[in-house]
C-alpha cells in the first residue's frame, strides 16, 4: 500500500506554520504602507517649498516696477533662476510695450499737429486767395467804371474823332486820322479838368504843343493839347472836376493853320475812344 505523507488540516503544526506566514505578510504590507506615506509626505513638503520660493520671486521689486504681480509657477523641477529669468523677460516685455505705446502716442500727436498745421495753412491760403480775388474783382470793377466827363471848354466841334476814316488836315494838307476832337475856343480861354483825377504829366508835344495829361479812375486818361499856358497845376497834383488847368493857345504844329481851339482826347485802358461818347 502507498503511504500518504501530506499533513492533514487538523494537524496542529500545520496551522502554526500558516499563522507565522500570514503574520509576516501583514507586517510587510504595513511596512510598505508606512514607507509609502513617508515618501509622499517628503514629496509634498518639497513641492510646498518650491511654491513658497516662486511666490517670493513673483513678489520681488522687479515685478513691482513692471506694475504686475503674477502667480508663482507650481511646476515641479523649476528652479529659482528659471523663475527669475521668466520675470526678467516679463519686465522687459512690459517696458517694451510701454515704449511702443509712448512712441505710437508721439506719432499720433505729431500726425495730429501736422494735420492741424495743414488745415491752418489751407485756411490761410483760402483766405488769401479770397482776399486776392476780392481785390482783383474790385480792381476790375474800378477799371470798368464809367465816368461822366464835363466839357473842358464850351464850343463847337471843328474836327471830329476819326480813327477808321481819314480826315483832311489844312495844316498838313493831307488826309490823316484824328485821335480826339477839336473844340472851338478863343485864345486864352480857361480850360477845366473834365473829371476828378491826378495830373500825370505836363509836356511840350512836338505835334500838339503844350499838353496836360490827367489820370482818372476806371483806366481813363484825358489829354488837353494846343495850350497857351498850364500854370494852374503841377505834376502829381490831384484836381477836381472843372478845376482850371490852363488856357487855350496855338502851340500845335500839326493844327497851326486851323481856327483857335482845344485839342481834347480820351483814352480808356490805353486805347483812344470818341470823347463825344463821354462828354455830358
Amino acid at each position: 500500500m502507498r503511504r500518504d505523507f501530506r499533513r492533514k488540516p487538523d494537524d496542529k503544526n500545520w496551522w502554526e506554520d500558516r499563522k507565522v506566514i500570514l503574520s509576516g505578510v501583514a507586517l510587510l504590507i504595513i511596512f510598505a504602507f508606512v514607507i509609502g506615506m513617508a515618501l509622499y509626505s517628503n514629496n509634498s513638503s518639497y513641492n510646498k517649498s518650491k511654491v513658497r520660493e516662486n511666490e517670493f520671486i513673483s513678489l520681488s521689486p522687479e515685478n513691482e516696477i513692471a506694475g504686475e504681480t503674477e502667480s508663482a509657477s507650481t511646476e515641479v523641477g523649476k528652479t529659482i533662476d528659471d523663475a527669475k529669468n521668466e520675470n526678467t523677460s516679463n519686465l522687459s516685455s512690459a517696458i517694451n510695450t510701454q515704449a511702443n505705446t509712448s512712441t505710437n502716442s508721439s506719432k499720433n500727436t505729431n500726425a495730429d499737429t501736422v494735420k492741424k498745421n495743414n488745415n491752418t495753412n489751407a485756411n490761410t491760403n483760402t483766405s488769401e486767395s479770397a482776399s486776392k480775388k476780392s481785390a482783383q474783382t474790385s480792381a476790375n470793377a474800378q477799371e470798368n467804371k464809367e465816368i461822366d466827363f464835363s466839357w473842358p471848354v464850351k464850343g463847337d466841334i471843328l474836327k471830329a474823332f476819326s480813327v477808321d476814316n481819314l480826315l483832311y488836315s489844312s495844316t498838313l494838307q493831307e488826309w490823316t486820322v484824328h485821335n480826339g476832337v477839336d473844340i472851338k475856343a478863343d485864345k486864352t480861354a480857361v480850360v477845366g479838368a473834365a473829371a476828378d483825377g491826378t495830373v500825370k504829366s505836363i509836356k511840350n508835344d512836338p505835334r500838339y504843343g503844350l499838353t496836360v495829361i490827367i489820370e482818372h479812375d476806371g483806366g481813363f486818361k484825358t489829354i488837353y493839347s494846343n495850350l497857351l499856358t498850364a500854370e494852374f497845376v503841377v505834376e502829381g497834383e490831384k484836381v477836381n472836376k472843372e478845376q482850371s488847368i490852363g488856357t487855350v493857345g496855338n502851340s500845335a504844329n500839326f493844327e497851326v493853320a486851323d481856327e483857335s481851339h482845344l485839342h481834347f482826347e480820351i483814352l480808356k485802358n490805353g486805347d483812344y475812344v470818341d470823347p463825344m461818347l463821354y462828354l455830358k
